[in-house]
């Protein structure tokens, strides 16, 4: 991984992420990008891997795009490409997060600016700690968010509140960031509680998991929709390891799946 921006522990099936660029409160520089990039490939190709925590060392989660280091080592980065599927490199520190085929939880804390809050908004579920300060901070720089921020937050946030954050740059708190949609729910120790939570996932039947991931990421209409569910509960019922969940809740026992 590109200077250690980001380090992976993994244990009992959970992967804990960590941005690790602390003295420049993970700010996204060139090596941040491809670090980010680096740790989403090699999370999708893990064997075992149940469930995914990303969380950022230091101060904050990350205060967004280091703008000196983009202007001196930044602006050989192509966003016309379409490396990753859908998604450019930029694109792809955020939309990957949501495309790996596990559950992803971020811990927030300190700040989530500009493309911090982007690469949060790509997990699954966000834990922020109380005092976390956010903003979609992009125009206070002239541009808008390019990190795949309009297509994660559709859904989550409500039309009207992302304009006018996208067109000020206002900083808002955690309260604000759960009743817009932007944050999951609030806790004392974002991490602690986002490494329970991903450890409650990974006891879990994982192909059920991942099919849920899939279902809630469907983008068909409701006819696509509902044949994607029966579909997916056709391709679980009566394997083993749906069995042993069957078995597990009736003997009071905790379940051993199998990947």
């Amino acid at each position: 991984m590109s200077e250690q921006r980001v380090t992976i522990a993994v244990e009992d099936g959970v992967a804990d992420v960590r941005l690790t660029r602390a003295d420049k409160m993970n700010a996204i520089d060139p090596a941040m990008f491809q670090g980010i990039v680096d740790a989403i490939a090699e999370l999708e190709a893990m064997p075992g891997l149940r469930a995914v925590v990303l969380s950022g060392e230091g101060r904050a989660f990350c205060a967004g795009l280091d703008m000196a280091s983009m202007a001196t080592g930044g602006s050989g980065i192509d966003i016309h490409t379409r490396t990753y599927g859908p998604a450019n490199i930029v694109q792809q520190v955020a939309w990957g997060w949501r495309g790996l085929p596990v559950p992803v939880i971020a811990a927030v804390h300190g700040v989530a600016f500009g493309g911090g809050l982007q690469i949060a908004s790509g997990a699954d579920v966000r834990i922020a700690a109380p005092d976390t300060r956010l903003s979609v901070m992009e125009i206070k720089w002239g541009i808008v968010p390019d990190m795949a921020g309009f297509a994660l937050w559709r859904g989550n946030v409500r039309d009207d509140v992302l304009r006018e954050l996208a067109y000020t740059a206002r900083e808002f708190g955690a309260e604000e960031a759960q009743a817009f949609g932007f944050v999951t729910r609030l806790a004392g120790d974002p991490h602690a509680e986002a490494m329970a939570l991903a450890r409650a996932i990974a006891g879990r039947n994982p192909q059920a998991v991942r099919a849920a991931k899939r279902l809630a990421g469907h983008e068909g209409d409701a006819a696509a929709i509902l044949m994607a569910e029966s579909l997916e509960q056709a391709a679980l019922l009566r394997t083993p390891n749906q069995m042993e969940a069957v078995m597990a809740n009736m003997q009071k026992r905790a379940p051993v799946f199998s990947d």
